[in-house]
Order: structure tokens, then sequence, then C-alpha cells
């Protein structure tokens, strides 16, 4: 409480602000400003008929007293989620960020108790009670194993591990993988129910861009590879929601285990293969799930066996085959490039995007969900396959020449005929490429000269060593075809006075010359 009115009398007294402020106990200017003010409001001692010290107050220093501003208080929800979401963030950097928009905010170490006081209020931990058979939580591991290279000595990449914890029973799988690909999630969990020997009824696992192409609390959008991995074993995937680890607790403390027990055993072993760790890996998960809990009777493999596997389903008769789907938009030609290969759909899709299946075998091609094509899968680069109800009637009728139609017609012609048409063929890389020519002497049988004329032209083209499409038509232009071919002319004789002749050797045997020397 001031002591103005204390100020005001030894004031009256003709006292010096030095005096007042050693008998008052108020600082000098202190003392001073009392006076100024009581100056400015023509106030003195004693005080004015029903002035008491509160209205004193008032009067004096209403003009320069000004409530004191709340400070801005945060909103620790915000804060708590920039944490979450961003691995290196401090609340040293919040703060600052924080005094920059509030000069007059909470001081650094208010800001630090106040935070904790929230997270000890909004952070209650619920527990969860987990149905037997009910969900298989699933992750990734933060720590890899390095897989080097037998030749070169040098790591070739780091293994991934995928594990996966049952919620009841705290079952624990765990498998090594070359990269978190969408392949490697649904090999994963593959693996992970045919080392159970039985499917649970949900899979819960992180929101990876592989699996959780758009995470949403309330209507995700899944990988659609995923998504039909989930529908083939008939499981529904729950993931969990973002930023939210304590909904996967149960794999969060699996992925911990895992890295304690079985990464800390092999890291002074050198791997050249996945095979090899995942063997390492297995021998070390039986021994885990073998274990005795600590706080609870029984192992995991025990719990499993009593409360999961038995309301769990069985194990569908084939595997899930993975399949990519992909969008292509359809080629000029009918077809779609998928991979570096080309497969038809009906020609009338022209322009159209439709949706492509593709496992390692086949590639299936779908409109609106139906599926309109399915073909086996190219086995090099640049190949087509063409289906020939999916050509126009046009293409139809081209495609309909073939080696085997063309020989065939052309025998029904003659054998010269035929031998012309193979030698034309046989001439070309691709015997396709010689198919125009056949089909021009096929129109010259048919459409301009007679069978047996073009039967003959094809023996003369054959006789003069020119078995080609432009020779057959120039020998019938020409008429050459009626003309009788001349038998191969003999070795021309040969005279010289050194040669006698077969008749000299005749006479000399007439006469009885038998000993003859040449």
């Amino acid at each position: 409480m001031r002591k103005i009115e204390e100020v005001l009398r030894l004031s009256a007294q003709g006292k010096s602000v030095r005096v007042i402020s050693r008998e008052t106990g108020v600082s000098r200017p202190s003392v001073a400003t009392y006076l100024e003010k009581a100056a400015e409001h023509e106030i003195g001692w004693p005080l004015p008929a029903g002035m008491d010290t509160k209205s004193l107050e008032q009067l004096l220093f209403a003009a320069v007293e000004t409530p004191k501003s709340t400070p801005v208080i945060p909103n620790w929800q915000e804060v708590a989620t920039e944490i979450q979401a961003h691995n290196h963030l401090t609340l040293q950097l919040l703060w600052f960020e924080y005094k920059e928009r509030n000069p007059n905010g909470l001081s650094y170490s208010r800001f630090c108790a106040r935070y904790r006081e929230w997270k000890k209020i909004n952070e209650v931990v619920m527990h969860f009670e987990h149905r037997g058979g009910e969900k298989l939580f699933c992750d990734f591991a933060g720590d890899t194993v390095p897989i080097w290279d037998p030749k070169t000595g040098e790591v070739n990449f780091a293994a991934q591990l995928f594990v996966s914890v049952m919620g009841a029973s705290s079952y624990i799988f765990a498998k090594a993988f070359a990269n978190q690909k969408a392949e490697s999630w649904t090999a994963g969990g593959t693996a992970a129910f045919e080392y159970m020997g039985a499917v649970p009824m949900c899979v819960v696992p992180d929101n990876p861009k592989a699996v959780v192409i758009k995470p949403s609390k309330y209507d995700p959008v899944f990988n659609e590879s995923y998504l039909e991995w989930a529908r083939h074993y008939e499981v529904t995937i729950l993931p969990a929601r973002p930023r939210k680890p304590r909904d996967k607790a149960a794999v969060e403390g699996g992925v911990l285990i895992v890295e304690r027990q079985i990464l800390a055993r092999l890291r002074h072993v050198k791997f050249f293969s996945l095979y090899e760790l995942n063997q390492a890996i297995y021998e070390l998960l039986e021994e885990l799930n073998a274990q005795g809990f600590q706080r609870r009777e029984g192992t995991r493999k025990s719990v499993f066996e009593a409360v999961d596997k038995p309301v769990m389903r069985p194990l569908p008769t084939t595997a899930y085959e993975y399949a990519e789907w992909k969008r292509f938009k359809v080629q000029m030609n009918y077809h779609v490039r998928v991979l570096d290969g080309y497969y038809s759909v009906p020609y009338d899709l022209v322009g159209q995007t439709l949706d492509v299946r593709v496992t390692r075998t086949t590639v299936e091609i779908f409109s609106a969900g139906v599926r309109i094509a399915s073909h086996k899968r190219c086995e090099r680069k640049g190949q087509y396959q063409t289906s020939f109800a999916h050509m126009p009637s046009s293409h139809q009728a081209q495609a309909s020449w073939t080696p085997a139609r063309i020989l065939k017609w052309a025998r029904t012609i003659g054998p010269n005929t035929q031998v012309v048409c193979e030698t034309i063929m046989s001439g070309r890389h691709y015997p396709e490429q010689g198919f125009n020519q056949c089909r021009g002497i096929f129109n010259l049988a048919s459409k301009v000269y007679t069978p047996e004329r073009v039967e003959a032209a094809c023996e003369r083209a054959i006789a003069i060593h020119s078995p080609l499409y432009k020779s057959v038509v120039s020998i019938l232009k020409n008429g050459l075809d009626a003309v009788a071919l001349a038998p191969p002319p003999g070795p021309p004789p040969i005279e010289h006075q050194n040669i006698r002749g077969t008749e000299y050797y005749k006479e000399l045997l007439a006469g009885g010359q038998e000993n003859v020397t040449c």
C-alpha cells in the first residue's frame, strides 16, 4: 500500500524529500512522484473532506496505471502435434517462435511448465483389451541390417525388417526384405499368416505411402495392391491414426524387442543374402516366442495357441500373388504400353484410360471394373501381345495372312509357285515382309492370268535363278511363260591337235592293237 497520506503530512511540515524518504521508507523518486501528482491535482494536507486513501490513489494514479495485459497462452495441442511431426523440433525453438509473435508472452520456464501440465492431463494412456485372434499389428523396424557383396566386400544394400505382433498374445513374427515398398508389405503379411498358420480378423499397419496413399481418420485411401491382398485373405485394414504411435503400441514394443533380442545378437555376423539373414532371424524368433513372460503366465507361443489361433480363420488354399495396379491410356494402335510391352484391347477403346493389373506372368486390363483383356506377359522389350478379336475388320483381314496360309494357297497353284513364295519369305528377316509380294502373285493367278500361266511363269523364274515377284510379272507380261524351256546346253567341243578323240581309239581296238599307250 502506498504511503501517500504520510508523505503529504510530512511535506506540509516542511520536511525535505530526503527526510520524508528516510522516515517513511519510501524511495526518494517515489516521494517526489507523489508530491508532483498531488501538486498537479492541487491536493495538500489535510485532505479534502470525504476523500479517503483509495479515492486519493485513484485520483493521482489512474492516468498512469494500466492493468497488466494477460499473456497469450499457446495452443498446447498444436505444440504437441508439431513436436510429434518433426523429430528434431525442440520446445525451445517453439518458444522462440511463440515469443516473436507474442513479446509479452510466457517466459521459457513457464512455457515448459505449462506444457508439461497440459500433457499430464490430456495424454492419459488408455489400456486396450485385445480379443483373441482379432488384430495383427505390422510395422518396419527403424534399424536395418547390411547385406554384403561377397565379391567386392562392400555393402550391397540395407535390409529392412518387417515385424508383426498379435494383439492378445504378443506373438511376434519378423522377416527381412530389400525395401519397404507395397510388395514387401504384402509379402510380409503373407509370411506372417503362414508362420502363424492362420489369418486374423484385422491388420493394423502404420501409415506408409506404400500402403496408405491418403491418410485420413475417417476415410483413408489405400494402395490398390495392398487392398487386393486384404481381399484375398478377407482381412480388414485398420491403419493407425497419423502421428499416434500408441494406436499400435503392441508392434512398437514388438519392434523394440526384436531389435534388442534378435538384431543385437546378430550385430557381429556378416550376411551375404536375405536368405541367410532370414534363416538366422527365424531361429532366434523361435527362441523369443518360447521365452516366458515376466508379468503374466506362459509364453507368447503358448498364449497364441490357446487364445489367438482357435478363433482365427484358416489360410486360403493359394497364397496371394502380388499384382501392381496402374493406369494407362490406349494408344492409336489399340494397345497399351505396360513395362515396355504392348498389349491389345478392343479397338473402340482407343484414347480411353484403363486400369491394368500386372503380375509376374499376366497382364489384365479393366474398364470400369470389368476385365476386357488378359495377356501373357511379354518376355522381351518391345514385344506385342495382340488378340485377333480386338482388331477392326480391315486389320483382321490383313492379319489373317500367315506364312502357313500363303504356302497352302501356293500349293493349289503348283509346286513352282510354292517354291517362289517360300523363297520370297525366307529371304526376309521377318516373313511378314514378303507377304505383299506373295499376295501379288495370288492376285495375278486369280484376277489377271490363269493359275496355269502363273505356275509356268514361276517355273521359268526358278530356271533363270530369279524367283521374285517382279520376275514373274515380267515373264507373264512378255509372254515368256508360253515359250518352252530349252534343255541346258552341253559343254562346248574342244578342238586341239593333241586330242585324238574316241573314234581314234575305236579304230585301234578294231585292228587288234590292244596294248596302246597314250
